[in-house]
């Protein structure tokens, strides 16, 4: 197929929600904002970097690369509403293949109820798939990084360590649960868990996409105060126990740093406005070090994932 067929091909698997005034086919799309506010947020996913076409099929990478935008915006306990994607591919790239990658970028807005109102294509050397997420608060405030206080305790909804075993796994070529594997290739997000912790006032939330450590650090820095975690708060799943003694790899570590989950971890006031969907795992300590210790220590060793480190 040649460009515009191609386009054409991936438009007739996505479908669009009633707040998509003008969607793919011309310049720009136009989407109702009745709030009058947009989140919006980007990722990139690229070949040999986040993924490798031998362990992940099409259709979970347009699963994966919609999941992790999505929880950028439940993270700031806002709905998700559409999606801008951005593939590049070699030529050669079979046309079966782009038709995959947008029923996983479909089913996945299903979850949610967004659309994929347009995007951009172009050959490149390698996959990257660049994607850009709008949201909605819906009339309500958004929660920062920056309004955790003393006194606070600090939750999180949704899996930890998961994915990082899944990708050890792969990276070795154990076989493991194949759910550990599924976490990696595909994320679970407990996207409602964001909007319910805005309602019960969450005073500060965060995606955990880099690691449980890394992401609890950029709220102490935002809100420069020392949280604290409790590992006794901090029990694997036995997914997670089972896999780590087959792998040899310690299962608290995968769990303090492991990324790619996309689990939300938030600060509330006091342990009553929790939400059921969270869990107490810490609680913030003081101000002014803008640090993360674990049951009182810092953490020796890599606090998660870092391009650059």
């Amino acid at each position: 197929m040649n460009e515009f067929e191609l386009i054409d091909e991936i438009t007739s698997h996505l479908h669009q929600q009633p707040n998509v005034l003008l969607g793919p086919g011309d310049d720009a799309a136009m989407l109702a904002a009745p709030d009058g506010r947009v989140l919006a947020s980007t990722d990139i996913l690229i070949e040999h970097v986040h993924f490798r076409q031998e362990w992940t099929t099409p259709y979970e990478l347009g699963r994966r690369a919609a999941a992790q935008n999505f929880a950028d915006i439940a993270a700031m306990g806002g709905v998700p509403t559409a999606l801008l994607v951005g593939v590049a591919a070699p030529k050669a790239q079979q046309s079966q293949w782009f038709s995959e990658v947008a029923r996983g970028l479909q089913d996945e807005c299903d979850v949610v109820g967004a659309s994929v109102i347009g995007g951009d294509l172009s050959a490149s050397d390698r996959i990257m798939i660049a994607v850009t997420v709008l949201g909605d608060m819906r009339g309500a405030d958004p929660v920062a990084r920056s309004g955790a206080r003393v006194g606070d305790v600090v939750a999180v909804a949704g899996r930890l360590g998961w994915s990082a075993f899944g990708l050890a796994a792969l990276v070795s070529g154990a076989s493991i649960d194949s759910a550990l594997l599924s976490a990696y290739r595909v994320p679970i997000p407990p996207y409602a868990a964001g909007v319910e912790a805005a309602a019960a006032g969450a005073t500060a939330l965060i995606d955990v996409s880099d690691g449980l450590l890394a992401d609890a650090g950029h709220i102490a820095d935002a809100s420069q105060v020392t949280i604290e975690l409790e590992t006794p708060s901090l029990v694997p799943d036995p997914e997670v126990l089972a896999a780590a003694r087959q792998l040899g790899i310690p299962a608290l570590g995968a769990v303090l740093t492991g990324g790619e989950d996309h689990a939300l971890l938030a600060a509330f006031p006091d342990a009553s406005s929790v939400p059921a969907s969270f869990r107490i795992i810490g609680r913030v300590a003081g101000r002014g070090e803008h640090a993360v210790l674990v049951d009182g220590h810092p953490y020796q060793g890599k606090q998660g994932h870092d391009h650059f480190g």
